[in-house]
């Protein structure tokens, strides 16, 4: 398992960070070691320690933080990530930036910590390799950068070791494919063009329209980031909806931008073999491929944690917990499972079982009824994909049926 982690560059950030004076409880994981960027790959990621913010006593309380200003490389997403990736992060990251193009400093955006839900199931290579990460944040193009941590009052256990700020610049992609040359057809204005395959009618009883899919080499995905070869399971049976969590500040446009930082930072920063979701769906209701291995493949990704066998995971660009989801996007998710459900016989507005791999939501070993097309709370206790998005899911469900013509 390639565990990428960018070296630390010699550049102080602005970090304020509470820590406990005991240390961590537990048995720690031990690590992989961090790996100098790939010499080569368009972009780049900076892994910078977090530390106690000083006062006057040894270390601040959780009720105090510190703020500092510092100039950085340019970045375009950021999260927090440590050492153990079962280590949870009880607390608060907050995180403010300076834009490149005005030099004007953001307000505080929040960072979702609960972050370990998605990744590989329990005690697969994937799994033992990672790190504990937040979600990333979308942040724009910036070059300074201030982040808080605090542990929540009362919290269970301290913050976990080895805290540290990853600032990703996806780059622009520009010599980034080593992939095979594929038909390209033009897609929408200033969006790569998608995978040239056309929308053919149903072929077979309930099998929906191939959606438009921008390839991994239509959004410049870097093929020399991950780890090489495929992972499959038997079949998919299930569709796992989630929301990336990481803002809605970004243009269609932007979204292979988007979807390179997150692809770095899942790989590089989070240790993970290569980008967790199967497919991306952004505002515009544009499709873009994900995990590696074939779009028509039954791919085993890494976003639902024990539930990540015979299931694929859709992440919606963005953030809907508090914000609607775009109709274009929920029509993305329908056309898409659809589709792909319908390769493998899934009937949208079906049920199926799936055996956990262990999620905390649901013992290793045990059987759980699911909608066929299903939000990530259904498989763990998280607020994922966002309350707006997931009450949205039984308008995804019914169009998709009719993309199949079953309604």
């Amino acid at each position: 398992m390639r565990g990428f982690l960018a070296t630390s560059i010699g550049v102080a950030v602005s970090t304020a960070l509470a820590l406990p004076l005991a240390p961590p409880s537990g048995d720690s994981k031990t690590p992989p070691p961090p790996a100098a960027e790939t010499p080569g790959v368009p972009g780049s990621t900076r892994s910078l320690p977090l530390a106690p913010q000083p006062t006057g006593r040894t270390v601040a309380p959780p009720s105090e933080h510190g703020r500092f200003e510092r100039r950085v490389a340019p970045f375009s997403m950021a999260g927090v990530v440590w050492d153990d990736p079962g280590a949870e992060l009880h607390g608060t990251v907050e995180i403010r930036t300076r834009a490149t193009a005005t030099r004007l400093w953001s307000g505080w955006q929040s960072v979702e910590t609960h972050n370990h839900e998605h990744g590989a199931d329990p005690d697969t290579p994937e799994s033992r390799s990672a790190r504990g990460s937040t979600a990333p944040l979308w942040v724009g193009r910036s070059d300074g950068v201030e982040v808080r941590v605090r542990p929540e009052r009362g919290a269970p256990r301290p913050l976990p070791r080895g805290l540290r700020l990853e600032l990703v610049d996806p780059g622009d992609g520009s010599g980034a494919v080593r992939a095979p040359a594929n038909r390209q057809a033009a897609g929408r204005p200033g969006m790569p063009a998608p995978d040239a395959l056309p929308e053919q009618a149903a072929a077979k009883p309930y099998i929906g329209p191939r959606p438009k899919i921008v390839t991994r080499k239509g959004w410049k995905a870097s093929e020399s980031l991950r780890e090489r070869g495929f992972v499959y399971s038997k079949t998919v049976k299930a569709a796992f909806v989630h929301h990336s969590a990481t803002g809605n500040g970004y243009t269609c446009k932007q979204a292979p931008s988007v979807l390179r930082g997150i692809y770095r930072y899942h790989v590089v920063s989070s240790g993970w073999r290569d980008i967790g979701y199967n497919f991306a769906v952004d505002k515009c209701g544009n499709v873009y491929e994900g995990r590696a291995g074939g779009v028509t493949k039954a791919v085993r990704g890494a976003h639902t944690l024990g539930f990540n066998t015979n299931s694929m995971g859709i992440a919606v660009l963005g953030s809907y917990g508090r914000s609607n989801p775009p109709a274009a996007a929920v029509t993305g998710v329908a056309r898409l499972t659809a589709w792909k459900l319908g390769l493998f016989k899934g009937n949208p507005q079906g049920k199926v079982t799936l055996t956990s791999g262990g999620s905390g939501k649901y013992a290793k070993g045990r059987k759980v009824r699911f909608n066929v097309i299903s939000g990530h709370r259904d498989g763990f206790y998280t607020e994922c994909p966002g309350a707006r998005l997931y009450g949205r899911l039984g308008t995804a469900r019914k169009a998709s049926a009719g993309y199949q013509g079953r309604v």
